[in-house]
């Protein structure tokens, strides 16, 4: 059955920042004009401030009739992630065509899920911290479209999953290559993928009535400048519909879920030669209309004596 019909969200980009005043809110940013290039006036440093403002919203985002953007406006500090705390991170693996063709690999026939915990939750701006026994040369980025649940589900029809959706971020699905194959991590992708810091989410989420195709949006990555992603998420081997409803099969999705819908071609392991993140890189992730993720890449044995 069809979820019943709800009014239209009052904010269609919302951030999660820390205040020029110390503290905490939600907001819709003020520049929507400009959005998302007004984040790229943000440096990648924890302690830089921002001419960014954001009228506060107040109340349950997941709920339409219960919040409420306000006329309170606050100058931003810092980015925060979108969302405080996600009860589940699902991804999916080798869901883009040429990704699976870079890769050599055949065109799955259901989709691949692997799971991340809400801990490798991380910032827009702050660093991806890369654990000791993954900083010899394997780390990787996955830039990828991260939907967010907005409403309770369970076996949900195709044709209506986009009614569950609150909206949509940027997702960096980042990956330890090693771990991941064979020799060292037996085949297993949830704990090369899993570490703190892995996920993360920015830099703002934008509602579903401003995005009503999310399979027509280009995405794209830049390591330290260089153009190293560059694709549609047209080019989804199971579209954000699909998933929604595979994902839901007898089992209950949450509002604020994530299901990060995997990356497109271009990763660094599969280059020739193969391109791995280094302490101090600067990863950005970009999918039009919502905006860029930035965050810079610290190893963890260099970034605890700084």
């Amino acid at each position: 059955m069809r979820p019943s019909l709800q009014a239209l969200r009052p904010w269609t980009r919302l951030i999660r920042f820390l205040g020029k005043d110390g503290k905490v809110y939600t907001g819709e940013p003020q520049s929507p004009l400009t959005w998302p290039k007004a984040s790229a006036n943000l440096k990648a440093s924890a302690g830089d401030q921002t001419s960014l403002t954001a009228k506060v919203i107040t109340g349950d985002i997941y709920s339409p009739s219960a919040s409420s953007v306000t006329e309170t406006v606050v100058p931003v500090a810092k980015l925060l992630s979108p969302l405080a705390y996600v009860p589940s991170i699902r991804c999916i693996g080798l869901n883009y065509a040429k990704h699976a063709e870079e890769t050599k690999m055949p065109i799955p026939k259901n989709p691949i899920l692997f799971m991340k915990p809400a801990t490798s939750l991380q910032d827009p701006f702050k660093p991806v911290v890369i654990p000791t026994i993954a900083e010899n040369n394997q780390a990787d980025y996955e830039c990828e479209l991260a939907v967010v649940i907005g409403k309770k589900c369970k076996n949900v029809k195709e044709e209506y999953a986009l009614d569950y959706v609150l909206g949509y971020t940027v997702g960096n699905d980042i990956s330890t290559r090693k771990l991941q194959g064979n020799n060292l991590g037996s085949g297993q992708w949830c704990f090369s993928k899993s570490f703190d810091t892995f996920a993360p989410l920015g830099p703002c989420l934008v509602s579903k009535d401003l995005i009503k195709d999310p399979n027509q949006l280009r995405i794209k990555t830049r390591l330290n400048g260089k153009l190293m992603q560059d694709s549609s998420t047209s080019d989804m081997i199971f579209n954000v519909p699909r998933l929604i409803a595979f994902l839901s099969q007898s089992t209950t999705l949450m509002p604020g879920d994530v299901i990060l819908t995997g990356t497109p071609e271009g990763v660094g392991f599969k280059r020739d030669p193969p391109i791995y993140l280094q302490h101090g890189d600067h990863v950005v992730c970009e999918i039009e209309t919502i905006g860029e993720l930035h965050n810079t890449i610290a190893y963890e044995s260099k970034y605890s004596s700084e």
